[in-house]
């Protein structure tokens, strides 16, 4: 009788281990892209069926969607705005979770690179998108104006509430630095909740990835010093960015400036030619790669210190000589 039962029972799980793996194998990979935060957004993601995969997309897009139209700075109707036009008072301002969240991770990256990232920036921003659509170099007076509306540490955070202070007037609250980051990590949340174990969130070049797809060792990326695909990097469960002025940038007479604008001189950067990050989360590695591509390799290599878990590679050129700080290898 013992027998038999152990019997069943053995079969019994064997039948199990048999349908797990059976759902394993059946995993279909699904591609769904759509142009959300002035970037296409790509999800690939693996799921037994086609009404599970979409369901789940669609979810995570929703959610990029509402975020999109709370922090981004390019909607006259978002919060992110709202709270900027009430700079320089000496309120205390209730903000959303999410607003909260991600002005706290800036702040906490900011202190750690002495400033090099900075959510503050959004005067000199919006100074240097100007100059890049008409053509022209922004004027001394006008950057250094601009500057006067900045300073991470002009951001007072209540840590029982959610609630912020902007103490200067004119300060312009902007999140771009690691908004896709940080999309594409909530993106993985939502897909997480329906059953989504292996997925990749390609937030516009920021990287949110997840278990890697049945039967391969990881994701596998391609990463370039922005002239020539270099090498395939094979990870999962971490975050990739990378930033360089290949595509954004004010070129003007025979000088070539970053959309990336250093805190400490509100100027485009002008000897950066490529960083990428691997962090934990896209929304550090994002919020990094600015940082890093701001400080350069020197301060950078003291910097990453304070970042244990992080990986750079950072290419700059200076008098004609290329300098590479690598890593990831």
């Amino acid at each position: 009788m013992i027998i038999g039962q152990l019997k069943c029972r053995i079969s019994l799980l064997l039948s199990l281990s048999c349908l797990l793996a059976l759902n394993c194998f059946s995993q279909s990979r699904y591609t769904f892209e759509r142009g959300l935060m002035g970037s296409p957004f790509k999800i690939i993601l693996y799921a037994p069926n086609d009404s599970l995969a979409n369901l789940a997309a669609e979810s995570a897009f929703k959610r990029i969607e509402d975020l999109n139209a709370s922090l981004s700075d390019y909607r006259d109707d978002s919060e992110i705005n709202h709270i900027s036009a009430q700079s320089g008072s000496e309120n205390w301002l209730s903000v959303s979770k999410d607003l909260f969240d991600i002005l706290s991770i800036s702040d906490d990256i900011s202190r750690k690179t002495d400033g090099a990232f900075d959510a503050t920036l959004g005067p000199i921003v919006q100074e240097w998108r100007r100059a890049t659509r008409k053509g022209y170099l922004p004027e001394k007076k006008v950057i250094s104006e601009a500057l006067a509306k900045t300073g991470y540490k002009n951001i007072h955070f209540d840590k029982n509430s959610t609630r912020i202070r902007l103490l200067k007037k004119g300060m312009r609250l902007d999140i771009g630095g690691l908004g896709k980051g940080f999309a594409a990590d909530e993106a993985v949340k939502v897909l997480k909740q329906f059953g989504i174990t292996s997925a990749m969130i390609d937030a516009g070049g920021k990287l949110a990835l997840m278990d890697p797809p049945p039967g391969e060792d990881g994701w596998k990326i391609v990463i370039s010093t922005g002239r020539d695909s270099i090498q395939t990097i094979t990870y999962s469960n971490v975050g990739i960015a990378t930033s360089g002025p290949t595509y954004r940038y004010l070129e003007y007479e025979g000088k070539k400036y970053s959309h990336i604008v250093d805190p400490k001189t509100g100027i485009g950067l002008l000897f950066h030619l490529r960083t990428t990050v691997i962090s934990p989360n896209a929304t550090e590695a994002d919020a990094l790669a600015t940082a890093f591509s701001v400080s350069g390799i020197k301060k950078g290599k003291k910097y990453l210190n304070k970042f244990p878990d992080n990986k750079v590679w950072l290419v700059e050129q200076k008098d004609g000589k290329e300098q590479s700080w690598n890593t990831i290898q």
